[in-house]
């Protein structure tokens, strides 16, 4: 199987949204000096200069297509809620998915649709759960790994995330 580096083009200037999308995807590395923001999604390395977005591991032209077409309108959504988030200009690093495994309960429940914590550890990281998927967590017997999660862990993206009728994600933790 081939895999493609595409880069797509652009007249417009995106430099402006990448303290935005820095803010709101996490994982996201910014390098404000070069206007240039990395995220890894989906086993894709992606870059987005101030006028064009790189994407690594795309199967085929159509794929592409289809992937360039979806990070367009993730920046152009990111822009368009700038008034909710706070531009964040600093680099920072993504907490490894050990790192955020060991602060998990542990119970390997499979209730958040993973097969261990482990594999549920890489998707929390790379941004595809959050932390309200994992039901022990909820539990008040795990509150102090849940805190520690999200004391480690840089906010869910809110572009593209369902939210409750307030705009926030509803809290569902359990006094159990």
């Amino acid at each position: 199987m081939t895999q493609l580096l595409i880069i797509g083009g652009s007249d417009a200037d995106i430099s402006e949204a990448l303290p935005y999308l820095n803010a709101a995807l996490r994982g996201a590395v910014y390098n404000p000096a070069a206007h240039v923001l990395t995220w890894k999604q989906g086993g894709h390395n992606l870059a987005f200069h101030a006028y064009q977005i790189a994407i690594s591991n795309v199967e085929d032209r159509q794929a592409a297509v289809r992937e360039i077409e979806g990070l367009v309108e993730l920046v152009n959504r990111t822009w368009e809620r700038r008034g909710e988030i706070v531009p964040n200009l600093e680099t920072h690093q993504c907490p490894t998915a050990m790192s955020v495994f060991k602060l998990l309960p542990g119970t390997n429940c499979k209730q958040c649709g993973q097969p261990t914590c482990s594999s549920f550890a890489l998707k929390l990281v790379a941004a595809q759960v959050g932390l309200d998927d994992c039901a022990p967590l909820q539990m008040a017997a795990h509150i102090d790994h849940r805190t520690a999660l999200e004391t480690v862990l840089p906010p869910m993206p809110a572009i593209g995330r369902k939210l409750g009728p307030s705009g926030a994600r509803p809290d569902t933790r359990r006094e159990d």
